[in-house]
């Protein structure tokens, strides 16, 4: 069967332009969905995005589809044919419905008889006639939260179509998409190239673009060539450029032939925090900051222009023109909040609702004040001030900065503190609290930070969980997802050595009687829990070792880490999988076993008969005596290191002795000497639970 090139571009108003990598791999997925479905063989899909178009060329696509097999299964051959073999109603309605005569009908064997078929040949269509229906098809699958129609027309997309084209190697394809007629004419940069351009052949969609129309339909290579042309231009000039993935991302999503241009502005808003320029030169203007080799920021930025200008100097001036006055807004806002210090702000915090049920901010912060001089002692630090940081860790939520940068909280209480004269612990607090932000962030470096970290959500885990507003799905207004592994990080990597659920408890005795549910502490447990099993996935721990810690029952994330990582190496040792089918073994015996011969106390030792039992019985409490110390300790590597002694005994016990003896005495007390030994592995972890 011949193949060839498929191209397919939808042309459009500016795409959104966070969306637009979304929707290209949308489209991608939906035409690769629609040619398996209809059994069209391709080699590969190359995807294009820009701000006007979304494109694919499908390489080595076949140009028709193959001829289709179908089989309809009619009744069992029993109830086809009666006494005298003559067919019955439900095989002549078979027969009439398929359109044949009964004698034209197979047969089909199978595992449950014989069974009466009827099969036929679908031939296959030719590639183009299907084209037009599998891009409506894609279209209509991609992730767009709100449509739109344009004119008097009733199509709906995220942004007008105004023109299709669809080729099939030189080939038109006929048909239409989106109401428009399919084209082979593209359309170049919207002043570089504004006519239409003909496409010969579908594999020379991209160069032609290039070359004649001035875009860049690559996303990648257009992220690339932004991302060279930023870091060129600022290392020429002695600088160097902050480049955040997401803005170079939205960049290349508004931009089809970018330039980069080097601008500047007045160096007195330096004055003002450079997290503030930053914000809003990547948020509000989408520039890139640049800053010297010793990482202070620079009067200069970095603006991505559409177009290769015959007068660039007018466009640099027009970018340093825009960005003036919201500088100017900046440090209007730097100067009014500085006029009065953080703690002034506190007493707003009395009409911020933090959660109806729940209360204020203000009420929130003395709940956090009270479980953080709890944590203080713990961590290391002066109650006071914890105390002191919860009570303004808020407070910047009420100045005109953070107001007009939502995104700066805890950066702005950071710099209004140290010019407040806190404590240094203190101000570098209101940052940290926030800290993980995000999957991968830094911990919080303050011990005050620290503190404040964990009680802000405990709290507000506790809270949300208790008054029943907990996660639901792809639900979490709260973030209580991105709080438990907050927590979990800081316990773990910190680390700090406490309980998690001695910590919920706490954090629930801050509320007031009667409002949380009373299962709340046991649910926020378990939710974190499950959270912890995600953290280790991430960390390509197994999942079973992961299993074998938290069915001890341990509550304490930073000592479940030390027994995980123990198991860990355990599982390389040569005894590891002989110990862990002796555990899996010894388990199924309890379980089985009459809870009646499962007393209280160790074995016996006068009723130990065999040489095996009286062997293992000795060993077990000669390496108890070892392992007390360490278990004391929480040295748990060395526990099973000491603990892997055991695989001959247990081997020569299993081998020669009878557990479930017909004497009552000897089964009690072979059970009994068999829960010893699984005690003494359940000191570090249910290793029976390993595969």
């Amino acid at each position: 069967m011949s193949t060839t090139d498929l191209l397919i571009e939808i042309g459009t108003e500016e795409l959104p332009p966070i969306a637009l990598p979304v929707l290209s791999r949308a489209f991608t997925e939906g035409v690769r969905d629609q040619l398996k479905t209809h059994g069209i063989g391709f080699e590969t899909v190359e995807s294009f995005a820009a701000p006007r178009r979304l494109a694919l060329l499908v390489k080595g696509i076949q140009t028709r589809q193959p001829d289709q097999e179908n089989v309809r299964r009619g009744p069992a051959v029993q109830a086809a044919f009666d006494a005298e073999g003559q067919p019955t109603k439900a095989l002549l309605g078979f027969a009439r419905s398929c359109g044949v005569e009964v004698e034209a009908l197979g047969r089909e064997e199978t595992d449950k008889g014989s069974w009466l078929v009827h099969r036929s040949i679908t031939p296959g269509r030719e590639t183009a006639q299907l084209v037009p229906d599998m891009t409506e098809a894609a279209l209509a699958g991609l992730p767009i939260p709100k449509r739109m129609r344009w004119g008097d027309r009733s199509e709906e997309f995220v942004r007008p179509v105004h023109w299709v084209c669809l080729l099939l190697g030189t080939e038109p394809v006929a048909g239409t998409v989106m109401g428009l007629p399919a084209e082979t004419r593209t359309r170049g940069h919207r002043f570089h190239h504004p006519a239409p351009i003909a496409i010969g052949q579908a594999s020379d969609y991209a160069a032609t673009l290039r070359e004649q129309g001035r875009v860049e339909p690559s996303f990648e290579l257009r992220r690339e060539r932004i991302r060279e042309q930023v870091m060129s231009l600022a290392a020429s000039n002695g600088l160097r450029a902050r480049i955040d993935p997401e803005l170079l991302d939205e960049v290349t999503a508004l931009v089809e032939w970018p330039q980069a241009l080097l601008c500047k502005f007045d160096e007195r808003f330096l004055e003002i925090p450079p997290e503030v320029l930053i914000e809003t030169m990547q948020s509000n203007q989408k520039y890139f900051p640049v800053e010297d080799m010793n990482g202070a920021l620079q009067a200069r930025f970095i603006a991505v222009a559409n177009i290769e200008s015959r007068a660039p100097d007018q466009v640099r001036a027009g970018n340093e023109r825009v960005i003036r006055p919201r500088f100017s807004d900046a440090a209007f806002f730097w100067s009014q909040d500085l006029k009065q210090p953080l703690e002034a702000f506190a007493p707003r915090l009395e009409t911020v609702v933090f959660q109806d049920k729940l209360g204020t901010q203000a009420a929130k912060c003395t709940r956090v004040a009270r479980l953080g001089r709890e944590l203080a002692q713990a961590i290391g630090v002066d109650p006071a001030l914890v105390e002191r940081a919860a009570a303004l860790s808020k407070c910047d939520l009420m100045t005109a900065m953070v107001f007009e940068f939502p995104g700066l909280q805890g950066t702005m209480g950071r710099y209004y503190a140290e010019r407040s004269g806190e404590d240094a612990c203190v101000s570098a607090a209101m940052g940290d609290q926030y800290r993980p932000r995000f999957a991968g962030d830094d911990l919080p470096a303050s011990p005050c930070g620290r503190a404040l970290a964990l009680a802000d959500r405990l709290d507000t885990l506790v809270g949300i969980f208790g008054i029943g507003l907990r996660p639901t799905g792809t639900k979490d207004p709260y973030a209580l997802r991105r709080a438990s592994i907050a927590v979990l990080r800081l316990l773990i990597e910190t680390p700090l050595d406490l309980d998690l659920r001695d910590l919920l408890e706490r954090a629930a005795a801050g509320f007031p009687a009667g409002l949380l549910a009373e299962d709340t502490v046991e649910a926020v447990l378990g939710y974190m829990l499950e959270r912890l099993r995600g953290y280790y996935s991430d960390r390509v721990v197994a999942v079973d070792t992961v299993e074998s810690v938290i069915h001890t029952g341990v509550t304490n994330p930073w000592d479940l880490d030390r027994r995980i990582v123990a198991v860990t190496q355990f599982r390389r040792l040569p005894a590891a999988d002989a110990l862990a089918a002796a555990n899996k073994r010894i388990r199924n015996i309890l379980l089985k076993a009459d809870p009646a011969d499962l007393t209280e106390g160790g074995p016996n030792p006068a009723l130990l008969v065999e040489v095996p039992e009286q062997r293992l019985a000795e060993r077990i409490a000669e390496l108890g005596t070892r392992v007390e110390p360490l278990a004391r300790a929480r040295d748990y590597v060395v526990i099973l290191e000491t603990l892997a002694e055991l695989r001959e005994d247990v081997d020569a016990f299993f081998d020669e002795v009878m557990v479930m003896a017909e004497d009552p005495a000897t089964r009690r007390n072979r059970l009994q000497l068999l829960r010893s030994l699984s005690a003494l592995f359940l000191r570090v972890a249910d290793i029976s639970r390993l595969q």
